[in-house]
């Protein structure tokens, strides 16, 4: 790029934040001005359900429900792409910025929980409605929408925002947000709640402060197919010393989950269907080959389990389903694989929990790195016995905390057991 168009492209941004940032302080008025969305344009299974009372409910009551009148104001207002991208960004961080400053500070006066993860879920699909039916008066094709959306989900979910300060130990831990919304939709993901509270916090262990660094994953098939756990991982694992994929699993317990299975199947939070097949790798990231069947955790699960991390039962979970060498028809094994099996679920199942976990700990193996590194599955978030309509209870809030409070201790456990320097790259020889 020459000199002059760098300074023209200096000037541009420069002027478009200026945009931004004045557009910003105008936003008083309440009400969107829909003349430059078409209302048509469909949506996503999830943010259609964005605009039913419940989701409408948490937004108002956290106050969230700002970010949505702030982008469509922007947007309204973009005179050409530059600038839309530029209001985009910087409303998808300052939601992933108010998410975490929320968690790590008290309830608000709306009397949701601190670290309620599901404000910032119900807020990011608000925006990127107003994204797939936007109307600007430049026009715009689908893939720059779709770059758009993109840029949304990465800032929006602290894709982009891990930083860590020399001299400590680097955690990266990632989450999940709520699921199994045509059950209840006033469901949150513990997993999610606990990234975003443990997100740039420091914790003191037995081998040196160790700072955590958190993001967020969707509950979709299509991204992880197109590669996002991959993609995001791949600019963090070669610097960090251990890492812990998060998620919501059984009840009244957390399972560090021993092996994770080439397989995957369910329904997502789009509705889209997956009957059952190998976990698709793309091909334009590192990975082993052939695939293994099964990728194990190189957490410290003994670590894990023998200490005293809370209240909820930790177990080191080796069961997987596979089909035996010969065999035609799934089989459980509860001490793990026997070899030459084609794996049916691993240790945490056959959904997304499991292809997170095996695709991260794949992406470990096949960049050749020695660091701890696999799942952990939360208890699952319960509501209060009788509560089947109220946003919150008692019951509802203390399992919260208290799921946050012990991942933090399992972290904090698990990076105790570390025996290198900070700041030194991790390679296996040989």
């Amino acid at each position: 790029m020459s000199s002059l168009s760098r300074r023209a492209s200096v000037v541009a941004f420069g002027l478009a934040a200026v945009f931004v940032a004045s557009a910003q302080t105008a936003l008083a008025d309440p009400g969107i001005d829909r003349s430059c969305f078409d209302a048509a344009a469909p949506l996503t299974v999830e943010e259609q359900r964005s605009a039913l009372p419940v989701p409408r409910e948490i937004l108002r009551r956290s106050g969230f429900d700002r970010f949505e009148t702030h982008l469509a104001r922007l947007l309204c207002a973009a005179p050409d792409r530059v600038v839309a991208r530029i209001a985009v960004s910087s409303q998808a961080k300052r939601l992933w910025r108010a998410a975490v400053h929320r968690a790590r500070g008290t309830a608000g006066p709306g009397g949701l929980p601190a670290s309620d993860d599901r404000p910032l879920y119900w807020a990011r699909l608000r925006l990127s409605g107003l994204l797939r039916q936007w109307t600007p008066r430049f026009g715009l094709d689908e893939a720059e929408r779709a770059r758009l959306i993109d840029t949304l989900e990465t800032s929006s979910r602290g894709r982009d925002a891990v930083r860590y300060p020399t001299g400590v130990r680097r955690i990266l831990v990632s989450g999940f947000d709520p699921f199994r919304l045509d059950g209840d939709i006033r469901r949150s993901n513990p997993s999610g709640a606990a990234a975003l509270a443990l997100d740039g916090t420091t914790v003191r262990t037995r081998s040196g402060p160790a700072r955590i660094e958190a993001v967020l994953f969707p509950v979709l098939w299509r991204p992880f197919e197109e590669g996002t756990v991959e993609r995001t991982l791949l600019l963090h694992l070669p610097e960090v010393d251990l890492f812990a994929t998060l998620s919501q699993g059984r009840q009244g317990r957390f399972d560090i989950e021993r092996f994770n299975g080439r397989w995957h199947e369910g329904t997502d939070n789009n509705n889209e269907l997956r009957p059952g097949s190998t976990v698709p790798i793309p091909a334009d990231v590192p990975t082993v080959e052939p695939a293994p069947e099964f990728v194990p955790t190189t957490l410290p699960y003994e670590d894990i389990v023998r200490a005293d991390t809370g209240r909820f039962p930790v177990y080191d979970n080796t069961g997987v389903l596979e089909i035996p060498p010969g065999g035609t028809e799934p089989v459980f094994r509860p001490d793990g694989p026997t070899p030459g099996s084609t794996a049916r679920a691993g240790g945490g199942g056959s959904y997304l929990s499991n292809e997170i976990a095996y695709r991260a700990t794949l992406l470990r193996d096949a960049l050749g790195l020695d660091v701890p590194g696999g799942h952990v599955h939360t208890p699952i978030l319960e509501f209060g016995p009788g509560n089947t309509g109220e946003l919150t209870d008692p019951v509802f809030e203390r399992n919260q905390r208290d799921i946050t409070a012990q991942l933090r201790s399992i972290v904090t456990t698990a990076a105790g057991t570390l025996g290198r320097t900070p700041d030194q790259r991790r390679l296996r020889s040989g």
